[in-house]
């Protein structure tokens, strides 16, 4: 098996498109879950611009096994930035052979290449979290709770 793992920039719309709907693949319950609804070319095309987004896909010849999705995050102090990990999926006939892993390795190069020390996620199941755990993300002893307020958007 030989894995490659790209870092994905303009030109590389229709990749995350069709990541979008072959999400469930790459979900927990890959026949439970639902596709995405994917980005248009233009926005997909601004998505990749972003100099603060950084996404990875991981492939054996032309298949995608996994994808790594992050975002830098300035900050008012201390080092000046850190780097969020988003989102993560192996597909699901491809787990269990070191993929995963390998993507957070290349998203670590890339912060020790650009000097970022810290990176955080927010793990939402148990597999998840022992996955992180597994690749050395440790539980603070604080933990914050997660909120959500949606918008309403007018017309």
């Amino acid at each position: 098996m030989a894995i490659t793992i790209d870092r994905l920039g303009v030109g590389d719309e229709a990749i995350i498109q069709q990541l979008a709907l072959d999400d469930a693949l790459f979900g927990l319950e890959p026949d439970v879950d639902e596709p995405l609804i994917a980005l248009d070319d233009q926005a997909a095309r601004q998505f990749l611009a972003n100099p603060a987004v950084l996404y990875w896909v991981a492939r054996e010849a032309e298949v995608i096994t996994g994808f790594l999705y992050c975002v830098v995050v300035p900050l008012r102090s201390g080092e000046g930035s850190e780097v969020l990990l988003y989102e993560i999926g192996v597909h699901h006939q491809w787990r269990r052979n070191g993929i995963g892993q390998a993507l957070i390795q290349t998203m670590e190069a890339w912060m020790d290449a650009h000097a970022m020390s810290a990176v955080w996620v927010l793990a939402d199941n148990p597999a998840a979290t022992l996955f992180y755990q597994a690749c050395g993300f440790a539980i603070e002893e604080e933990q914050p709770t997660y909120l959500v307020k949606n918008i309403e958007q007018r017309a």
